[in-house]
């Protein structure tokens, strides 16, 4: 059974959650909707935004069947667990299968009304190993600092599978993947439109001084929840900035690069904006270090930033880690 994931970065809400008995209720409901094959029931509880990215009650409805004529009936239940991130409460329920030799988690993203805004199924075995790294105690030479203004959440960041999905890949061990919220918030609206998006359009920055290597900036941006897997990094800018450290910052928006292969530039200057190209499912930017300047080849490094707020704490020097807020002080 291959794996399925709905949401990779998660659709932004207001959790609001009593208590964890609360969202124990609710995630054994939608599982127990699931088990009774109510697959109709579950996708009218799905936000507008999920629904987009899965296409259609049938296509849904279509996979629940598959899942369940392949893995069997639910048997004993191992452990279920609760927290809260990136604006979600998110339930995980791991159990033995009649016709699965090894447990199988389900996963459901659940915002404050209720609705659902993520969905998962996965084999136990499937849970990933931290590619190898010889730079674990590396710290970046460069004087990084954010690369935006604003306050902007982290969706993936930090050195465990379950904070980063990134640490699989060696060229991005280390990766960062950041949103622009208000209030909490990461869209206005419905979240079905890109401009519903906050970081939509938001400014793109120089994280240090350096030279542009390389950048690709016509790509065509993706509706919500459709990607690009042909052109992985979309538009993109990768700035040198010395001592073998490039940086690489992904899925700009179409025709707003505004800087070009060779020229210099200074911590701070615009690059271009915030976009939905590549393989995405929804307005953000990646981030990451490497010390080859070629995207996929080398090795992933650290990226320690310098002199920015996480959680209304100044760090003096620090990684992101996954649920922060952070911005320049």
């Amino acid at each position: 059974m291959r794996l399925f994931l709905c949401v990779l970065l998660g659709l932004i809400a207001q959790a609001a959650w009593a208590n964890d008995s609360d969202v124990l209720a609710r995630g054994r409901e939608l599982t127990r909707l699931f088990l009774e094959g109510e697959t109709k029931t579950v996708w009218s509880q799905m936000d507008p935004a999920m629904q987009q990215f899965v296409r259609s009650e049938e296509a849904f409805s279509g996979f629940c069947k598959q899942a369940q004529v392949d893995m069997g009936e639910e048997g004993e239940v191992l452990s279920e667990t609760v927290e809260e991130l990136a604006g979600f409460a998110i339930y995980e329920r791991t159990s033995r299968w009649s016709k699965a030799d090894v447990p199988y988690v389900i996963r459901w993203e659940i915002s404050d009304d209720g609705s659902v805004g993520g969905f998962g199924l996965r084999d136990k075995r499937a849970d990933p190993e931290p590619a190898p790294t010889a730079y674990l105690d590396y710290v970046t030479k460069a004087a990084l600092h954010l690369p935006f203004k604003g306050e902007w959440q982290v969706f993936w960041g930090g050195r465990t599978v379950k904070q980063n999905i990134h640490i699989v890949q060696q060229q991005q061990r280390f990766a960062y993947d950041l949103a622009l919220t208000k209030h909490g918030r990461m869209h206005e609206g419905d979240g079905t439109k890109l401009d519903d998006y906050y970081c939509w359009g938001a400014p793109i920055l120089a994280p240090a001084n350096g030279t542009i290597v390389s950048v690709v900036g016509d790509l065509p941006d993706q509706d919500i929840g459709s990607m690009d897997k042909a052109s992985l990094a979309g538009n993109f800018v990768v700035l040198d900035m010395g001592n073998d450290e490039y940086a690489f910052m992904a899925h700009l928006r179409q025709n707003t690069v505004r800087v070009k292969a060779g020229q210099h530039v200074k911590a701070g200057e615009e690059l271009g904006e915030c976009g939905n190209s590549g393989n995405t499912s929804q307005p953000h930017l990646h981030f990451h270090l490497q010390n080859s300047p070629h995207f996929g080849k080398g090795d992933g490094l650290p990226a320690f930033f310098v002199d920015y707020m996480a959680d209304g704490m100044l760090i003096a020097q620090g990684e992101l880690l996954r649920g922060q807020v952070v911005r320049t002080p």
